[in-house]
Parts: C-alpha cells; sequence; structure tokens
C-alpha cells in the first residue's frame, strides 16, 4: 500500500501553522524593539530606562502558511523585591510556561548574572533560540564564535542567532528560523490582526513611553499611566475621533513636578507626542487630556498595583 504523500507547506495553499513564542530577557536587553520589528508595527514601547515592559504584550505576524504569536515579557527583575516586581516576574513566568518555542534575547558577546538567572527559568522540552541581539554594537566580529562556544556549554540551545533587531534581512531570517517549530495547526488570529491589546492598553502605554522619554533617569521606573476615560464620539470632520483623559502616578510631590516641569512645558510636550503617535497607530483624530497625582507607596502595595491594572 502506497503512503499518502506529504502536504507541502507552500505558503497560503499550503499546511497553515501557528504557534506561541515567548521573547524572554533581562531588562534591557532589545525585546521590545525585537517585537516590535517581528510584528513590523510598534506595539511595546521602547525605552533606554531599563524595566519599561510591564505586561505580557501578544503580536501577531502571519507570514505566507505561519501565523507567529510572539509574547513579549517584562525583564526578570533580580532586585527589590516590591509588590510591582513580584507582578512582573509572575508575568514572566506564566509566559514561558505554556509556548512553543522561546527567544532567549542577550546582548551579543555578553553574559551577566542577570542573564544566567532568566536562563534557570527556562523549562526543560521547550526548544530555546539564542538571540544574540545588537551585534550592531559589537566591534570584533571575531569575538562573537568563540562567546557562542561557551553560550553552548550553558544551555543545549536549538539554535544561535546573531542579529539585530533594527537590521530588516536579520529579522527576515528569524521569521524563517522560527517556522518550523511551529505546530501545523489553524491560524487563531486574522491575517491582519497585529495584537490581541486593546487600543485603551496602547494609550496608556505610550503615554507612558513619553514620560520615560522626557523624564529619562531622573524618575523612578515605579510612574505609571491609568486612562481614566477612553471614549470615542460622533464628529462631522473625522471619520473616527477619540478622546482620552489619562493620569500620570508618580510616588512624591517632587516627582510630580519635575513631569510638568517648568510653567507646564514638559507635562505638555508629553501629552503632545503622545497624542501624535496614537493618531498614527489608531487612525483616528485624538483628544489627550494628561493629569498627574501623587500615590505614595503604591508599587508596594499589592492591592493597589492590581487595581492599576497588572496581574
Amino acid at each position: 500500500m502506497m503512503e499518502p504523500e506529504e502536504k507541502k507547506d507552500d505558503g497560503i495553499a499550503g499546511v497553515q501553522r501557528c504557534g506561541v513564542i515567548a521573547i524572554v530577557g533581562k531588562p534591557n536587553v532589545g525585546k521590545s524593539t525585537l517585537l516590535n520589528a517581528l510584528v513590523g508595527q510598534k506595539i511595546s514601547i521602547t525605552s533606554r530606562k531599563a524595566q519599561t515592559t510591564r505586561h505580557r504584550i501578544t503580536g501577531i505576524r502571519t507570514v505566507g502558511a505561519a501565523q507567529f504569536v510572539f509574547v513579549d515579557t517584562p525583564g526578570f527583575q533580580t532586585r527589590h523585591a516590591t509588590a510591582l516586581n513580584k507582578s512582573l516576574n509572575k508575568t514572566v513566568m506564566g509566559a514561558i510556561g505554556d509556548v512553543d518555542l522561546v527567544l532567549f534575547v542577550v546582548e551579543a558577546g555578553k553574559f551577566t548574572l542577570a542573564d544566567a538567572k532568566v536562563l534557570s527559568l527556562l523549562k526543560p522540552g521547550i526548544p530555546v533560540l539564542l538571540v544574540a541581539n545588537k551585534l550592531d554594537e559589537v566591534n570584533r566580529r571575531g569575538d562573537i564564535a568563540p562567546w557562542l562556544q561557551e553560550m553552548q556549554k550553558r544551555h543545549a540551545f536549538a539554535e544561535f542567532v546573531p542579529m539585530s533587531a533594527k537590521n530588516a534581512k536579520d529579522v527576515e531570517r528569524l521569521f524563517a528560523i522560527c517556522e518550523k517549530y511551529l505546530p501545523e495547526q489553524p491560524w487563531w488570529y486574522g491575517e491582519d490582526e497585529l495584537t490581541d491589546r486593546s487600543e485603551k492598553f496602547l494609550a496608556s502605554e505610550t503615554v507612558r513611553e513619553k514620560l520615560f522619554r522626557f523624564t529619562g533617569d531622573e524618575l523612578p521606573y515605579t510612574s505609571t499611566v491609568i486612562i481614566d476615560k477612553f471614549e470615542e464620539e460622533p464628529s462631522p470632520k473625522h471619520k473616527r475621533m477619540v478622546k482620552i483623559a489619562a493620569t500620570i502616578v508618580v510616588e512624591r510631590d517632587g516627582h510630580k513636578a519635575m513631569v510638568i516641569g517648568e510653567k507646564g512645558e514638559r507635562l505638555k510636550r508629553i501629552g503632545t507626542e503622545a497624542r501624535q503617535e496614537l493618531e498614527k497607530l489608531m487612525d483616528c483624530k485624538v483628544f489627550l487630556e494628561v493629569w498627574v497625582k501623587v500615590r505614595s507607596g503604591w508599587a508596594d502595595d499589592e492591592a493597589r498595583v492590581k487595581s492599576f491594572g497588572y496581574e
């Protein structure tokens, strides 16, 4: 009896593949930049400030017959056992438990104790790709080969992917590598869907990104943003109009003054840049009001951490 011929995985007409890929690593190794590059649009905020990502953020990209469901996680926190950091670490652990593939992101040529801590969390049985990111910042490429040999001794990585998340060809190559690890099954999302996160969530993240961008290292990372109002309103001028009211929550009066800036200039700039970016993301007219409130000790208060939208 002849064996049935296997279907070939050849684009849209072929076998559909779909799977979940977790992006993990210590804070500030470029996970959010990588997610945005893979999705092809900004859905996760980026900042030079460590610990910017605080939620499990899903990015979706469909290429040919394969649908990639990427999960960007907060960087695993090894210091400061606050209620906020415990919540962030719980999010990381939840994300890496039930996936088809893990992208373990490190800076090319480097491996720290914080990297080792994240690596120790990975569960056996799930393939892990070592994504050696920020390759463009390595001066001597010849140093990478011995470093990769050292990394193989630390963990049985399925493959090594030295790359830069800012290089389009590197990102394409990563898709091709990831695809073979996805199970053959129907897609979970529509072909054009990019994230499972709501516009309201994207609004809070966009304001938070601008907050960190314009305050630099002056402001503690415990500051957060709450969306008090997110309403669509009819408009004779615009096909779609959204009114948003956001509150920036800080821990001290001094931080509030810092966010507002001289004559309110800094707060105005945060609001203007956030509004402009949201108009592009949501393809609509946005009216955005931003306020600042002091809530001292919120990051240590488990009930308040939950009330501010952290799992």
